[in-house]
């Protein structure tokens, strides 16, 4: 491979060494040769993204058995660089809590410079399907976590991060009702939500709004 490593890469690679971690190949991925780091980090220094679901401990259990049975971990985490000096996997968090309890230090990562795939988490999350409540409640604080540092962007910009426009606001009924039958609305909620030509902050607003009328229908049945 002759293609000079790009400086954003060389300072990633700083960053995971500064944290512990070790480097052990830049690369251009195989799609769009966008360039990544394949690396041991620190299990102490990886967090999930704070927007995540929680954690199901079935699953866990069962990747912890899993690994210890194959004696290998065969399966990397994505990672990118946290605000704190550290990571944030978007689709590992229960691949890393697996290798921590089996007393592990390190997990393999690949690790990307941009911390904006944190919020591609629906699509990379592929180590346990989501259910509904856990899309719409990961969607929910995803907006919040966007609304804070991106306040001026519009929703529809962010149509492939929430996946489909209605999960905003069942992610704020599930808030307030965790036993709300959601997949009753799904079908209809499909056919006539769209993602808003507005602000977040406004957004957000008539997202509040829908799920208060969602609730006093769903008062009525």
């Amino acid at each position: 491979m002759s293609e000079p490593i790009p400086p954003e890469i060389r300072r990633l690679k700083e960053l995971i060494e500064a944290a512990g971690g070790q480097a052990l190949a830049a690369y251009p991925e195989p799609y769009k040769n966008q360039w990544q780091i394949f690396a041991l980090l620190p299990l102490s220094k990886v967090q999930p993204t704070p927007f995540q679901r929680d954690l199901s401990e079935a699953h866990v259990e069962r990747l912890r058995e899993v690994i210890a049975k194959l004696g290998r971990f065969l399966d990397p985490i994505v990672a990118v660089p946290a605000p704190d000096g550290g990571f944030w996997t978007p689709n590992g968090n229960h691949r890393r809590e697996a290798l921590k309890r089996l007393g592990r230090e390190y997990i393999a990562a690949v690790v990307v410079p941009d911390p904006q795939v944190a919020f591609e988490i629906l699509a990379l999350n592929t180590e346990k399907a989501h259910n509904l409540k856990e899309k719409a409640l990961e969607v929910i604080r995803m907006y919040r976590a966007l609304l804070a540092s991106e306040p001026t962007r519009k929703e529809k910009e962010f149509a492939f991060q929430f996946e489909e426009a209605h999960l905003a606001t069942l992610g704020l009924i599930y808030e307030k009702s965790e036993r709300f039958s959601g997949s009753a609305y799904v079908p209809i909620l499909r056919k006539v939500d769209r993602f808003l030509d507005l602000e977040l902050p406004l957004a957000l607003e008539e997202r509040e709004r829908r799920a208060g009328l969602l609730l006093e229908v769903d008062a009525l049945v």
